[in-house]
């Protein structure tokens, strides 16, 4: 009998490493989508930065390079927020409480998150960074803080191309998937 339950919880395991290896972040690819809270409350998702290029910024009160790197992110974002950049500052969950982050939300420009869900997993190093582009491509993924001149070489390139046309007027013929309403909208037309 132990022998059984041993091989099930192996194969569990095993289950689920193999579907976290599908979920891995490569850049190239498309940014896999994640729900985060904010320190406000407010749910986001991926969908939520559409056509804007995101910074995911894993931070840690804890981590001496998150403390340089966070002043230069906000400063960043402050220049470079009416071109379509957004950071996500996620917190990991090990550090201060809630109520003694908040205070910090009120002073940043950043999107400050402390609950996040997806394949982003809570990295090994402090800072991480991810950044996903206007077309919802991961375009960098890294162990780090940034420093101004990644910055500048990773989003200026981003910033300078076009956001995509808002969901609503793009056309059946220049999406792979048809969107909801366009699939009801053809569902009505073709009747009983």
């Amino acid at each position: 009998m132990s022998r059984l339950f041993v091989a099930a919880c192996l194969a569990v395991l095993f289950a689920a490493g193999s579907t976290r290896a599908l979920e891995k972040i490569e850049v190239g690819k498309p940014a896999p989508n994640f729900q985060a809270t904010t320190f406000n409350g407010q749910k986001v998702s991926l969908a939520d930065y559409r056509g804007q290029v995101l910074i995911i910024n894993y931070w840690a009160t804890w981590c001496g390079p998150c403390r340089k790197e966070m002043p230069l992110l906000d400063s960043y974002l402050r220049q470079q927020g009416a071109r379509g950049l957004k950071v996500l500052a996620v917190t990991d969950e090990n550090s201060l409480p809630l109520s003694r982050l908040k205070p910090l939300s009120k002073v940043v420009a950043l999107d400050m998150a402390w609950r996040f869900r997806g394949a982003y997993d809570a990295p090994r190093e402090f800072p991480t960074n991810y950044v996903i582009g206007r077309d919802g491509v991961v375009r960098y993924s890294r162990a780090g803080a940034f420093d101004l001149d990644t910055l500048n070489s990773v989003i200026v390139p981003l910033l300078n191309q076009p956001p995509p046309p808002p969901l609503a007027s793009r056309s059946p013929a220049s999406s792979t998937a048809p969107d909801m309403a366009d699939a009801l909208s053809e569902a009505r037309s073709s009747g009983p």
